[in-house]
């Protein structure tokens, strides 16, 4: 973005707020106090959600069920929920005089997962507050306001410190995401789940997250980093990353969100359900398609179409009960068509047309599908004792037929050394060839993940001193089933036409399986103002791969089996010091660790760290502050030869040694209450998100891994931008809103090294503006508008897995939104 833009756009920001500012300056302000309490008990209810409908602001309750909030003048509904409890709202009107409420809460079915990263246990989970750790929770409002025109989850999480993203197709589609660190490929070094449970595909034979959690049909996002995050493996070194779906609603809700924009893209999000009294249930469908942005010299769709469906059925016992009981069976369905490719451009051609698409890539694409089903059990007896155990199955297969290499080079070499390849790039870009010239990969596997966990909480009293006792048991299988094959083609006159067919097998034809049994506990101490938090996990894993003659598509009898077995034990302390009601210090240590999988070999050792954090979080009325200092002493990182990551796509593991990373997060949220008019009240968010990370590696070795290759001391690990800033403000009304973000990134080294960059090894730095808003129609309808990167910034956003790889271009919305 040029100056002129830059300084365009803070004077309207300014603008925007300064006479609203001068107007408020007018008004006075007054308190709105209460306590909430449990029915059933009439214990104060600590942690309760406290939120003002009409401006969007929330406040937690206190240890003894207090609240306070600072309002204008006017009228307001005041809304009171928590996890475990039936939401309760009361109308309300401010004069010029303090009001002091009170709030008593029934008892009533789970409205969220109870196996989540913030509240695993659904009436004993910890609130965020007491977590001794970095953590973040996007919810359902920040999700509806936020300007998620095409629902990247990339987007969502540049607002979320020490969370990396990397950019491959501009639409979010495969994402590739890290945490503190832990490198980005396909989100392969974080622990993945949707409502508590391991989503990806494989997680522990083959973790990289080729089926990622549609967005779009979520009411929440928890990202959790630091000590208290080893309940959440396999991979504990970065963090844990939760996707919580659509609740089953307590009343009838029907909704839909229609949007259509450019490159014929257009979006359906529909759900309807209902709870009764002793039954609930939810159907939900997503549905997006693009014919997408980039452009094939022959003029062929190079976009998309995903459909997503969920069902939901809940059981449950009386809601009043003090022992309770539910029964909730989920079922879904994914299915994903994808005219998307591997292969990127020569820089020379990026700077003429960013957005270009050779020839080469014209028959490329990805067919996927996707089911999953769960039958979740939650048993609360009392208020100190809860159970829930989860069975589930995930299936997913898919097919990326994709170029792989051209008169028998690599995609990759062509494109990182195009003057010495200069008759391979020609075919590419639609010269003529001989028979067979480009072979094209058939990228057929079948993954599944299979298993059961249970989860138990306790709360105990012991010579008056609090334990919130968190212990966990998990059993797991999964297998990634490669049989792929590849077809030859020849380039005639722009066209490619098939000459060869591959035999089914004869490329790769192996089954990769893991069985794993994980086991947690975990104690939250109350010690007058201090909160301890020790906790242990236990990992059992056993890989097996069982390998298969290329000429044996029948798999009569295998040719080689390898099998490697592995424990770990992994420790993890944290501690909070509660200065004040609003002020808390926090640090923690804890044990990083991923396996390997079953491509290791007997030199092969699992990837190990040791992790500290310290920092403060500040929550006080409208301002929420949090800071952390963190540092990752890694003692072996792992590298895996993908073709994603611009490698053979062996599977082969590489140990990259000892890599030191530390790093400062910071996120302020602040959004204070304005009067347009007496009886108007505004809502001005204003946040900021920022990242710094330095990660090098502390010894010097020789590696057949591409991106590290000759490693030396002091070098920085490749695709880690040292700088992250998301910054956003907003107007909110109860009838409109508007809202500007911005976001940049620094550039990424694309292989190790230290000192001068060449432009042929990095990626580019970029800062990408959004505007979005929406204005209401009536009780039951919105609409609204955006633009993704106002200013068309045209940016490398990578360079793997072959070439450049442009940013999403300047991208505008339109849509309606219906609620009743």
């Amino acid at each position: 973005m040029s100056k002129k833009a830059l300084a365009l756009f803070s004077a309207a920001v300014g603008m925007m707020a300064l006479p609203v500012r001068a107007r408020a300056q007018e008004q006075s302000v007054y308190e709105v106090t209460g306590a909430v309490t449990s029915t059933a008990s009439g214990e104060p209810i600590a942690g309760a959600a406290v939120s003002v409908v009409e401006t969007r602001s929330v406040v937690t309750t206190d240890a003894s069920g207090r609240f306070v909030i600072t309002l204008r003048p006017g009228t307001y509904t005041i809304r009171v929920s928590d996890t475990g409890y039936a939401t309760l709202e009361r109308n309300v009107v401010l004069g010029a005089n303090s009001l002091d409420l009170r709030f008593s809460l029934f008892r009533s079915p789970i409205t969220l997962p109870a196996i989540e990263v913030l509240r695993e246990r659904t009436e004993l989970g910890h609130s965020s507050e007491n977590v001794p750790g970095s953590v973040h929770v996007i919810s359902r409002e920040d999700l509806a306001n936020h300007s998620l025109l095409l629902d990247d989850v990339h987007d969502v999480l540049r607002q979320v410190p020490g969370v990396t993203v990397q950019e491959e197709d501009g639409y979010g589609l495969r994402p590739n995401i890290g945490m503190r660190g832990t490198g980005t490929e396909r989100s392969s070094k974080i622990t993945l789940m949707e409502d508590g449970v391991l989503i990806a595909p494989a997680p522990y034979a083959a973790p990289s997250a080729y089926y990622f959690p549609v967005v779009g049909r979520m009411s929440a996002i928890e990202v959790r980093k630091g000590s208290s995050q080893i309940k959440y493996g396999p991979r504990t070194i970065g963090g844990a990353l939760n996707l919580v779906s659509t609740p089953i609603p307590d009343e009838f809700r029907l909704s839909a969100d229609v949007v259509g924009g450019e490159n014929t893209t257009r979006k359906l999000n529909a759900s309807a359900g209902q709870s009764y009294a002793h039954f609930g249930w939810l159907a939900e469908t997503y549905q997006i398609a693009s014919d997408g942005f980039k452009r094939l010299d022959d003029g062929s769709n190079t976009g998309f179409a995903v459909r997503d469906f969920l069902v939901k059925v809940r059981l449950n016992s009386d809601r009043a009960s003090a022992n309770y009981q539910e029964l909730e069976l989920k079922f879904g369905f994914y299915d994903e068509v994808s005219n998307e490719t591997y292969l990127g451009l020569t820089d020379d051609d990026f700077l003429l047309s960013p957005s270009r698409r050779y020839l080469g890539s014209q028959v490329d694409v990805m067919d996927a599908g996707q089911r999953q089903m769960s039958a979740r059990y939650f048993l609360r007896l009392g208020d100190r004792f809860d159970l829930t155990t989860t069975a589930y199955r995930n299936d997913f297969e898919r097919n990326w037929f994709k170029l792989e290499s051209v008169l028998g080079t690599r995609i990759s070499d062509v494109l990182s050394r195009p003057d010495d390849f200069s008759r391979e790039l020609g075919v590419l870009r639609g010269a003529n060839s001989e028979s067979g010239a480009l072979r094209v990969r058939a990228n057929n596997r079948e993954y599944f993940g299979q298993g059961i966990q249970s989860v138990a909480g306790m709360r105990l009293d012991p010579f008056g001193v609090r334990h919130e006792v968190e212990l966990g048991v998990r059993y797991h299988e999964d297998q990634e089933d490669r049989f792929q094959h590849e077809d030859s083609f020849q380039m005639v006159e722009g066209s490619m036409a098939l000459t060869e067919v591959g035999a089914p097998g004869s490329q790769s034809n192996r089954v990769s399986d893991a069985r794993a049994v994980a086991l947690f506990i975990e104690d939250e101490i109350t010690l007058g103002d201090f909160i301890l938090s020790p906790g242990l996990r236990y990992e059992s894993i056993d890989f097996t791969r069982t390998e298969y003659s290329l000429t044996d598509p029948e798999r009569r009898s295998p040719e080689r089996v390898r099998t490697n077995s592995l424990d770990a034990l992994i420790p993890g302390f944290g501690v909070i010091y509660r200065l004040s009601p609003a002020l808390r210090f926090f640090g923690g240590i804890h044990r990083g660790f991923g396996p390997p999988g079953p491509g290791a070999d007997q030199a092969t050792r699992a990837e190990r760290s040791v992790s500290y954090e310290t920092g403060a979080r500040f929550e006080h009325r409208d301002v929420n502050v949090q800071v952390v200092g963190f540092f990752n002493d890694y003692g072996n990182v792992l590298g895996e030869a993908t073709v994603s990551s611009g490698g053979s796509g062996s599977g082969a593991l590489f140990n990259g040694g000892e890599v030191d990373v530390f790093g400062l997060e910071m996120s302020v949220n602040y959004g204070p209450l304005i009067m347009i008019t007496d009886a108007v009240p505004v809502r001005v968010p204003i946040a900021a998100a920022l990242t710094y990370t330095s990660a090098k590696f502390a010894n010097s070795f020789e590696s057949d891994f591409e991106p590290w290759g000759t490693v030396q001391a002091g070098d920085r690990l490749p695709y880690l931008p040292v700088v992250q800033l998301h910054l956003s403000a907003g107007l909110e009304s109860v009838d409109w809103s508007f809202d500007v973000a911005a976001d940049y990134q620094s550039e990424m080294r694309t292989v190790a090294g230290q000192g001068p960059t060449l432009n042929s090894e990095t990626t580019d730095s970029y800062l990408v503006l959004n505007v979005a808003g929406e204005y209401s129609l009536g009780a039951h309808q919105k609409i609204f508008a955006g633009i993704r990167n106002v200013t068309d910034r045209r940016y490398v956003a990578a360079r793997r897995p072959a070439g450049a790889r442009p940013g999403l271009p300047r991208t505008i919305m339109l849509g309606v939104k219906f609620r009743y």
